[in-house]
């Protein structure tokens, strides 16, 4: 690393209409104290900065761009990153930024103006305020965005010699580490998932590069990131002198990649130690789609890359997900759920408020959980590459107060979509804390008896006329079918308002009908989830519950697995064709 360049001068600069700075709020962020970059430099970015952006926002998007450095005098690059970046989302209209280097940026109430944080190569020991890291963690999990570029792999730690300080944050970003080469080293680089929307910029094609490229170290993991590139191994020859120990002995050498924590999207590469990385016009496209990806803008794939199969690309490519829903295995704690599912293959599952945590943890899976209760939930969740998507919680209260508590835990959780028996008259209080957490409620079907209002389509069709498009149904089939409702019809009559489906196949069309492999039974599997392709509907979640012989339900599950995964390969296959 290098410490600043003496050409550059510092002065205090508040944002102009050129857009370095957008203006603070009140009480928000105070007066910079910015960097000045020589003209020659600002009219490279300028030159550099890509016209238009990869995708149209989907509303008015702020990026908060933090540059701390603590105990490190900052890297070169960083004033250049700063406008790149700004000049980046003026041109675009694709966002608007914020420097700063006040740590109470991260306070709870200023975060939530943001839709993404970029650190922006922040090295050592950024803020030691508990309540600030949690802000931030919850921040992202919570379904907000975060990038990091080269030194924000030793962020949070303490610095000189990068003694880990928050751990979390590590697992958050996807590494740690600082090791390298030359500062220009030469490196040849494939691409690892070449049709990624974020390596859109390169054209499928491996380029060459001279940067200063750091060999990260755990928690990295193929099985936690998906690699965007790497370093080509064949062909680059490690030459120069080594900072640290640059050498992995699993020969991969990744420079950059996206993940998902909880609902957050994450993205990091290493790239960025030089201030010509942010006038070359490749890479600030790169920067560009990354940081629309991380905006929430740019859809965009983070199953892990030691994960993809057939069957999970071709989901992918569908925009569908399969997961496990937790009461499948609700004799077990959530921790045993969340083991078996990963056991199964599955990236995916949904939680239940009814069931134990673990047996450390012996309280239910609900909002009376403290918050590092629920951090062991979050770091479980990640150790074994389940993002939970889904949460059942019987009757979300129509009081402010009550409701707001459970949104709260939700967005903690990183949750996307409650499945839920409300009262009718709390909708109204329901539907304006689905807007401001941007979380769906999909109504829930028992049988007749059981959900007298919503047990068949028309009833929650009901309830939801005039309504955000955040409610809607959560289709069960197995009580559509118990109750004489036809899967595949009632897919028809629900069209965008079903939200997510709790997928069953019974031996039979009655009340006792029971569960069996999916395509093996009555319920019309395949031709359900063709009607839902025609339809082009994507739920947060095929949720598979699988509510029979429960301790010994694993083989039949797998079957279950096996016959979307066949079903998906060949309507992708069709799609190509």
């Amino acid at each position: 690393m290098q410490t600043q360049h003496p050409d550059i001068t510092r002065r205090d600069f508040l944002g102009s209409a050129a857009g370095m700075l957008a203006a603070p709020w009140p009480g928000l962020i105070a007066a910079e104290a910015q960097v000045v970059i020589e003209p020659k430099e600002r009219q490279r970015i300028e030159a550099a900065i890509p016209s238009k952006a990869f995708a149209r926002p989907r509303r008015h998007r702020k990026l908060l761009i933090f540059d701390l450095n603590v105990g490190y005098g900052g890297h070169r690059s960083i004033p250049t990153a700063n406008l790149a970046f700004t000049l980046m989302g003026t041109k675009t209209g694709a966002f608007e930024t914020v420097v700063s280097k006040d740590p109470s940026v991260f306070k709870g109430e200023n975060l939530r103006r943001f839709d993404a944080v970029f650190l922006n190569n922040t090295v050592g020991n950024l803020f030691e305020d508990s309540g600030l890291r949690q802000s931030l963690v919850e921040f992202v999990y919570g379904g907000g965005g975060l990038l990091g570029v080269h030194g924000t792999s030793v962020a949070f730690t303490r610095w000189p010699g990068a003694h880990e300080d928050w751990p979390e944050f590590g697992i958050m970003l996807g590494a740690r580490g600082a090791n390298h080469y030359d500062s220009d080293e030469h490196v040849f680089i494939k691409l690892d998932d070449p049709n990624h929307p974020v390596n859109k910029p390169f054209g499928g094609k491996g380029f060459e590069y001279r940067d200063e490229f750091f060999r990260v170290h755990g928690p990295y993991s193929r099985n936690r990131v998906r690699v965007l590139f790497s370093i080509d191994t064949d062909k680059t020859k490690f030459q120069g002198q080594p900072r640290g120990n640059c050498f992995r002995e699993d020969n991969d050498y990744a420079l950059a990649w996206v993940r998902r924590y909880g609902r957050g999207r994450v993205f990091y590469s290493t790239i960025a130690h030089n201030p010509y990385v942010f006038w070359d016009p490749k890479m600030l496209q790169f920067y560009l789609a990354a940081t629309q990806f991380a905006l929430g803008d740019l859809p965009a794939p983070t199953i892990p890359s030691a994960k993809l199969t057939p069957a999970i690309r071709a989901q992918e490519q569908l925009g569908w997900r399969l997961g496990i829903e937790a009461y499948t295995f609700h004799k077990y704690t959530l921790f045993e759920a969340i083991d078996k599912t990963a056991r199964l293959g599955l990236p995916y599952m949904g939680g239940l408020s009814f069931q134990k945590v673990s047996k450390e943890i012996p309280g239910n899976f609900d909002d009376k959980l403290t918050d590092d209760e629920m951090k062991q939930i979050r770091l479980k969740l990640d150790s074994a590459g389940i993002c939970l998507l889904t949460y059942y919680f019987g009757r979300i209260p129509g009081d402010q107060t009550g409701c707001r508590k459970i949104f709260e835990f939700a967005r903690k959780m990183g949750i996307e979509t409650f499945i839920s028996e409300p009262l009718p008259e709390a909708l109204d209080t329901i539907e304006k804390f689905c807007d401001e957490y941007d979380i769906n409620v999909a109504i829930h079907n028992h049988d007749r008896k059981g959900s007298p209002q919503y047990w068949n389509p028309e009833g929650v069709l009901r309830v939801c006329r005039g309504r955000s498009k955040r409610i809607g149904a959560c289709g069960d089939m197995g009580y559509w079918m118990r109750s004489g409702i036809d899967p595949v019809k009632a897919v028809k009559t629900l069209k965008n308002r079903l939200l997510t489906i709790q997928m069953h196949d019974l031996n039979e069309l009655s009340g006792e009908g029971h569960d069996v492999p999916w395509g093996a039974g009555v319920g019309r599997t395949r031709q359900f989830i063709d009607q839902i392709h025609r339809l082009s509907i994507r739920p947060t979640m095929f949720g598979l519950e699988y509510s029979y012989n429960f301790f010994e339900s694993m083989p039949q599950i797998a079957k279950c697995i096996e016959f979307f995964n066949k079903t998906c390969v060949q309507l992708a296959k069709r799609g190509e064709q």
